[in-house]
């Protein structure tokens, strides 16, 4: 069974700080890009950050370069996002994508952050 299961969400204050982690299982990780996704109610999911399966090339979206970053650790099937100076902007609920093999898709969950005072 394919689950992706993310974590690391929460309330944090402008400027701060927050890790997601996004587990794998029931696939082989190693060959499935990663990617990071949000979404607020009412606009479309947008790509936040992805990188490839070794972890030898990563994109980010203008919004979050140079704040944001994705890397992936294939011994643990983890792929994270470190995100740093966090804007209220950033508020969104979060998703993991697994993509491989050239149709092989999937989502997690979810897990939801809040940049707010």
């Amino acid at each position: 069974q394919v689950q992706l299961v993310e974590s690391g969400g929460g309330l944090v204050q402008p400027g701060g700080s927050l890790r997601l982690s996004c587990v794998a299982s029931g696939f082989v990780f190693d060959n499935f890009a990663m990617t990071w996704y949000r979404q607020t109610p009412g606009k479309e999911r947008e790509l936040v950050a992805a990188i490839t399966t070794a972890g030898g090339s990563t994109n980010y979206a203008d919004s979050v370069k140079g704040r944001f970053t994705i890397s992936r650790d294939n011994a643990k099937n983890t792929v994270y996002l470190q995100m740093n100076s966090l804007k209220p902007e950033d508020t969104a609920v979060y998703y993991c994508n697994a993509f491989g093999m050239g149709r092989y898709d999937y989502w997690g969950q979810g897990t939801q952050v809040t940049v707010s005072s």
